[in-house]
């Protein structure tokens, strides 16, 4: 299994376009809610009456994908446990609402965060979207968006050292020839 600095430089060799990268944060965290709603239904009571606890699908998503951060680094993976955990609130909270506000609720942020995510490869980065290669991508990319948000704070400067090391520094307007390559 790769580490946590090999995920993201992958993932990172996908996305040097600032503007990409701003879309990204708009349309990953758009995906992850729409899915924290799509799969909060249905649910299922587990435990005695008294004491049962609403079980659904996204609380199987989500706590693999919080172990599989976890894995990679524990700090980065608490604060993804903590994204994960607003994300399945907001789930729970649209869930009990009418079938077509679950439905619209769901599909809207999903259709239109990847509307977000094609914008930024197609208008910017001039590649296509890391997940085509190697499906992991799916699950980096929320990490990667939260990373990247804290790289801009000052978080874990070797790590992003590490990673442009590899693949370059983050670009805004790359050099004609080199986005007619692409």
């Amino acid at each position: 299994m790769r580490n946590l600095t090999e995920q993201l430089t992958q993932y990172a060799a996908y996305h040097r376009d600032t503007r990409n990268i701003g879309t990204h944060f708009v349309g990953i965290p758009l995906i992850v809610l729409a899915l924290a709603v799509l799969l909060s239904r249905p649910a299922f009571a587990v435990g005695a009456a008294g004491s049962a606890v609403s079980v659904s699908p996204v609380w199987l998503l989500f706590g693999a994908a919080t172990l599989y951060y976890l894995v990679l680094d524990v700090p980065l993976g608490l604060m993804m446990a903590v994204v994960s955990a607003l994300c399945v609130a907001f789930g729970g909270w649209v869930a009990p609402m009418s079938t077509a506000a679950w439905l619209g609720t769901g599909v809207g942020l999903f259709v239109i965060g990847w509307i977000f995510q094609f914008v930024g490869h197609i208008a910017w980065e001039h590649r296509k979207p890391a997940f085509v290669d190697d499906v992991i991508g799916l699950m980096i990319g929320p990490l990667f968006v939260l990373a990247e948000a804290l790289f801009s704070v000052g978080w874990r400067p070797a790590l992003r050292e590490a990673i442009e090391a590899k693949v370059g520094p983050t670009r805004i307007n790359p050099p004609r020839e080199q986005a007619a390559r692409s």
